[in-house]
């Protein structure tokens, strides 16, 4: 199963960005979003970013991810 998770914008170029979680980075496409800017959080599924989140709420979901068990 595949879930949006919260990421980090840090760099902005033009609609895509370059966003962080954890240890892991990626580009996403920011057609869906208003306004969005470096620093901001988002939920990302895949290549698209779908919402900004206020900081407090991802670093929540963050947390309760690290403490989820991980089947590989």
């Amino acid at each position: 199963m595949c879930l949006a998770t919260p990421m980090k914008i840090t760099e902005i170029d033009g609609n895509k960005a370059v966003v962080e979680s954890s240890e892991h980075s990626h580009t996403v496409d920011l057609n869906l979003l208003k306004e969005p800017r470096v620093g901001d959080y988002i939920l990302a599924h895949g290549d698209l970013a779908i919402s900004k989140l206020p900081e407090d709420e991802a670093l929540k979901i963050l947390e309760m991810i690290k403490e989820l068990p991980h089947e590989h």
